[in-house]
């Protein structure tokens, strides 16, 4: 997914010193996201498959919470000897059931040749069917998935030459149409991608961002398409440059982009949402302390520990537009990364001190990487990250899940919900699970898609990198009780030149807490028949109680008692009829670039 730029011989000897002179892996030395990274380009032809292996697919139960295996063959079994991970899901908000995940495939862990590859459900999670690559033969990486309020589905894909495709879904991800002609979806790498789902002029507009590694080979920038990802006008360069980080949209229809370019910042676009304008940046939040840096080249040796995830809030109550950032940082003087939030109340002007999510005292040695989040329709946040605070090599990893009712100003106690796996057996010839995995919330729970090595490959003698669904949920206990956070602090701004919008003051609407307590599994378990859908149900009566913040007076939430529960009533949808795509003609390829010399991978720490 990312790129490294090239160091000076003196950097890389410093860097071998690093590694030579490491210790614990805990340890390892980790390096800036925009200092150098690996990027995804083509070094190594398609792998031929002369025999396909399969097995029963893997089903990994962790207390209530379930994990399915989502790269699976035809026949639902798992493909031995592939690979997949870098994955992104999309949820159709109409029909539940109804969700897809895009991911980078390798055929063979053999060769780093990857293809667009992708699975789909209709039946909330449980059975999952890939139907292939979206084009046999045809080098993708950074799979970016995302559906619209009618539940449209839409996959940005990065091809070799840092050019990008969209592509289209009416049926829940069954079948994909592409939009244009190879390369002309513009973009680059790492590009992110949104759609403004609000009732104002740029309703059903898409926006991107990437950094510098893109098409045009010109700064870190912004594009817009305004016919639902058909054409992409010309790219805009991105004041202070936001990288590895993702946008949204609030419910004026202003566009906010997060990253890290010299430091953390947020970026506002007012008129990204008219039409006929050129889009510009008329607020640019800088300096923003997210108590630590991106790193990577750590637990993940040739990828990211992490990315930044921003989220708005368009629950329609109080804490409506509220805008959240988090990510898995390394604080200063640390090496290994912690799970940090901040959000702000005053539309992207100042933010929040950062909150660590993780809940485990404070451990050199210990990783919380892989962090992300999402907002439900309520306001609920959940986040999930990949955790080792159970592992006493400090490198086999968990999923970890916590969420907030109080707009992050607390966390519930942090749960794992998946059992431990080993994050760098699997390599498809690239010594990276990916970048990042993503998360879709609902009112009673969120959907995750992450990749993991639960499946054991006695060929090779190792597990195998493969894709995988949980659904996470609350799981008892009352409503966290909020604790005053640092007042927030006013950050630089270049060019503030806030707008006063409205906020919606609509009630927000009470979610049952589910009382299932999560207990340990003693190891996944492949499986061959079909499994029932897992039904956390549960009965509880919400407890209003009055959150106070530190920036603002909480509202009351309406007592309710509800009985969540996770199975639902597939509703056939009817297939719309893809839109025609219309000719273009095919952009010249770039110059390739030429590979830098990876750095010396560092060694792990024996395993018990």
């Amino acid at each position: 997914m990312r790129s490294f730029k090239r160091l000076t011989a003196a950097s890389l000897l410093y860097s071998l010193l690093l590694v030579l002179c490491g210790t614990a892996f805990g340890q390892a030395p980790v390096w800036k996201a925009r200092t150098h990274k690996q990027y995804e380009r083509y070094d190594m032809p398609p792998a031929y498959i002369y025999r396909l292996d399969t097995s029963p697919r893997m089903i990994s139960r962790f207390g209530p919470f379930v994990s399915y295996q989502a790269n699976v063959d035809a026949n639902g079994n798992n493909i031995v000897g592939d690979a997949a991970n870098e994955c992104t899901i999309s949820v159709d908000p109409t029909n539940g059931n109804k969700m897809a995940i895009g991911w980078r495939q390798f055929n063979s862990v053999t060769s780093n040749f990857r293809q667009g590859g992708w699975g789909y459900t209709t039946d909330g999670g449980v059975h999952w069917t890939f139907p292939g690559v979206l084009e046999n033969n045809v080098f993708r990486s950074d799979p970016v998935t995302n559906s619209d309020e009618t539940g449209t589905f839409f996959y940005l894909s990065l091809l070799q030459s840092f050019c990008e495709n969209m592509y289209r879904s009416t049926n829940g991800g069954q079948s994909w149409t592409e939009l244009q002609a190879d390369g002309l979806a513009e973009g680059g790498d790492k590009q992110w991608f949104t759609i403004d789902k609000t009732n104002g002029p740029g309703h059903g507009f898409q926006y991107q961002s990437s950094d510098g590694i893109n098409c045009s080979g010109n700064g870190v920038q912004f594009q817009r398409s305004t016919d639902g990802g058909i054409t992409w006008q010309a790219p805009i360069i991105i004041p202070t440059g936001p990288t590895d980080g993702t946008l949204d949209v609030d419910s004026n229809g202003n566009l906010f982009i997060g990253g890290e370019g010299n430091t953390f910042a947020c970026v506002r676009s007012s008129n990204a949402q008219i039409g006929g304008q050129t889009p510009t940046f008329d607020q640019i939040t800088q300096n923003i302390n997210m108590g630590g840096d991106l790193s990577g080249g750590g637990i993940n040796p040739a990828g990211l520990d992490g990315m930044l995830f921003l989220a708005i809030d368009h629950s329609g109550g109080s804490t409506n537009n509220n805008i959240y950032m988090l990510a898995s940082v390394a604080p200063p003087g640390r090496n290994t990364t912690d799970v940090m939030f901040v959000r702000s109340t005053d539309g992207g002007l100042t933010f929040s001190a950062p909150h660590k999510v993780n809940d485990d005292p404070v451990n050199p040695s210990k990783w919380h990487w892989f962090g992300t989040f999402a907002v439900a329709p309520n306001g609920r946040l959940d986040a999930v990250w990949y955790d080792t605070r159970n592992a006493a090599n400090n490198t086999d990893s968990q999923l970890f899940y916590s969420y907030s009712t109080d707009a992050g100003i607390t966390w519930s106690a942090n749960v794992p919900v998946s059992n431990a796996f080993i994050p760098f057996e699997g390599y498809p010839n690239q010594s990276k699970i990916g970048d990042y995995i993503t998360i879709v919330s609902d009112n009673t729970g969120g959907n995750v898609a992450y990749a993991a090595t639960f499946n054991f490959n006695a060929n090779r003698g190792q597990h195998e990198e493969d894709v995988y669904y949980v659904r996470v949920f609350p799981t008892g206990g009352g409503t966290p009780t909020p604790t005053p956070t640092a007042t927030a602090t006013a950050t630089a701004t270049a060019t503030a030149t806030a707008t006063a919008t409205s906020t919606p003051t609509a009630t927000t609407t009470p979610t049952a807490t589910a009382t299932a307590t999560p207990t340990a599994s003693p190891t996944p378990t492949a499986s061959g028949t079909p499994t029932a859908t897992p039904t956390p149900t549960a009965t509880a009566t919400a407890t209003p109680t009055s959150t106070p913040t530190a920036t603002a007076t909480a509202t009351p939430t309406a007592s309710a008692t509800a009985t969540p529960t996770s199975t639902a009533t597939v509703t056939p949808t009817a297939t719309a009829t893809p839109a025609t795509t219309p000719t273009a003609t095919p952009r010249p390829t770039p110059t390739p670039r030429s590979e830098p010399t990876p750095r010396p991978r560092p060694t792990p720490a024996p395993r018990p």
